[in-house]
């Protein structure tokens, strides 16, 4: 501001010179002029003066009008409108002004959203388990059902449906405010794949399907072991879902000049080319995945949490491969 201050101060020296020049014009119109010249040399000084008082208030008005104008936009924001903007004009810093209050309100209309997303997210996801649970309970309340083993077990399993649906919007909402902390380490993603090939071979083989994991020795790169087994635990469990019985599932490791490349490839059904493109998005399914719609989204954010990319493509005739990129350590 202390150049405001500046072009103030010189803004009420031109008018006090103006003055000056006034005066002194006035001064020598009465010192021994004739009449005429009198009366002229006076109207120019009052045109000086007058002119003086024009470009202060015009230059004052370019200034104070984009401050009064960023300050009724911060009463609308205040007021809950947070797509208010203001054009940045004026000397450099009011433009500076303008341009902070324009980047405030945006990340203020980006919370603002995320927190409408996050409980339309969680209205969405946790009405389907509640209304069964409580179908449930009033059903043995009113004799319906046995209060057994059988039919708690079903309430039971859908507390954990909760239990999980709010484990992952909070994964979600955390990552998206850019809040997802990650306990960085030298980590093997071989020895990481090899640990999901190890824990979903059972569930894979009662679908009849075969996994594996293939890819030559890999440098270790900085990154969560957890978050990233959580990325590959969604990618397979997703592709074995949606892998006919007698099918692969390979998870591949390959290094390319910057990052580490893990592709999880399945000789399933392929993926419809309408869905490739929102494939990521959240409750993004199809009508047999019978799942919640986010482990895809999830994946997608935290790779991009660790600086990676994931794509998705389809894999010639058939079947469907999930490639992402984390970057090797500098």
């Amino acid at each position: 501001m202390r150049r405001v201050g500046l072009f103030l101060g010189l803004l009420f020296a031109l008018l006090f010179a103006a003055s000056l020049l006034a005066a002194a014009v006035f001064t020598a119109a009465l010192d021994g002029a004739s009449a005429g010249t009198r009366v002229g040399a006076a109207f120019v000084g009052v045109l000086l003066f007058v002119a003086g008082l024009v470009l202060v208030g015009r230059s004052v008005r370019r200034m104070f009008g984009p401050i009064g104008e960023v300050m009724e936009a911060a009463d609308r924001v205040a007021g809950g409108d947070y797509s208010t903007r203001v054009s940045a004009r004026g000397p450099g810093e009011v433009r500076r002004l303008g341009h902070a209050f324009n980047e405030m309100t945006t990340r203020l209309q980006v919370s603002d959203d995320q927190r409408r997303r996050l409980l339309a997210d969680v209205t969405h996801e946790l009405r389907t388990p509640l209304a069964v649970v409580q179908g449930n309970l009033e059903a043995m309340v009113d004799g319906v059902h046995a209060l057994d083993e059988e039919h708690l077990l079903t309430v039971l399993e859908e507390t954990r449906v909760m239990a999980r649906l709010l484990d992952d919007l909070q994964t979600l909402s955390t990552a998206d405010a850019g809040a997802l902390r990650l306990d960085l380490e030298p980590t093997d993603l071989a020895a990481v794949a090899a640990e999901v090939v190890s824990a979903l071979a059972p569930t894979a083989g009662l679908a009849g399907v075969t996994l594996t994991s293939v890819g030559g020795e890999l440098p270790e790169i900085d990154a969560d072991p957890l978050r990233v087994r959580q990325v590959l635990d969604n990618l397979v469990a997703n592709a074995v879902r949606h892998t006919p019985a007698g099918g692969e599932v390979t998870i591949r490791l390959m290094r390319d000049e910057r990052a580490i490349v893990v592709a999880v490839e399945d000789s399933g059904r392929g993926i419809p080319e309408d869905q490739l493109d929102t494939l990521f998005d959240r409750y993004s399914r199809s009508a047999d995945s019978g799942g919640s719609g986010l482990g895809l989204a999830i994946a997608k954010s935290l790779v991009e949490v660790h600086g990676g990319s994931i794509e998705a493509a389809n894999a010639g005739e058939q079947g469907a491969v999930i490639r992402f990129r984390l970057p090797l350590s500098e």
